[in-house]
């Protein structure tokens, strides 16, 4: 299911209209229910939601290593909570999710450090992990690219990122973002682990080191 605002649902919001005065173009959230893998059903079935933001980038025309400090606290704040309300309606609030990630898409004029900026500082990253209850550091993806493609986001566990049960990614599709001058920001959740987690965990793990391929390799 995909979701998209519309300019009446804007109107009367105060976040959105401030949003839309940073530049915000739209925002628009999708989510699926895993409930089997390899012909065999989940134990329950997994929500995972992508929320992304299309932002005018605010550094187009700035100059090469423009100070990003400004507009990233402007920014980043509004559209952490843009995706994150947007995230916890998809699943049904923080206890509901249980792995999270991040990325930004920034558009072919701007820099990489663009997208970063709206992700990896912590006016995003403590408030995505603060609206959804988190407290592991926030796996992503950033990249450069056209209008229309596609982004593999990573997930890992809210609150114990080592657990591999909760290592998955989530693919978005960018229909119409970002254009030349916007980055896409992305906040992805899922409201369980893979569908049949049984690769053991750093607590269950057996020794290993290179000795294991003595005799295989010489």
């Amino acid at each position: 299911m995909t979701t998209t605002v519309t300019a009446t649902e804007q109107r009367g919001d105060a976040l959105l209209e401030r949003a839309v005065a940073l530049g915000v173009r739209k925002i628009f959230t999708a989510y699926e229910d895993v409930i089997s893998d390899g012909g065999v059903d989940a134990p329950t079935a997994i929500r995972q939601a992508s929320a992304v933001a299309v932002v005018r980038n605010p550094w187009i025309g700035q100059g090469k290593l423009a100070d990003l400090t400004e507009a990233t606290a402007e920014v980043a704040p509004v559209v952490a909570k843009l995706l994150s309300d947007r995230l916890l309606a998809a699943l049904g609030g923080a206890g509901k999710v249980e792995a999270f990630g991040k990325a930004a898409v920034v558009g072919l004029e701007g820099e990489i450090e663009h997208a970063g900026a709206l992700i990896h500082t912590p006016y995003f990253g403590n408030l995505l992990r603060e609206f959804l209850e988190g407290t592991s550091i926030i796996c992503f993806s950033d990249t450069r690219a056209d209008a229309g493609g596609d982004l593999r986001v990573p997930l890992w566990h809210k609150t114990a990122a080592a657990t591999r049960s909760h290592y998955q990614s989530l693919d978005v599709h960018l229909a119409d973002a970002p254009h030349r001058d916007e980055i896409a920001v992305i906040a992805v959740a899922s409201s369980g682990p893979r569908p049949h987690p049984r690769i053991g965990d750093r607590t269950t793990d057996v020794p290993v080191t290179s000795d294991i391929l003595k005799g295989i390799t010489a």
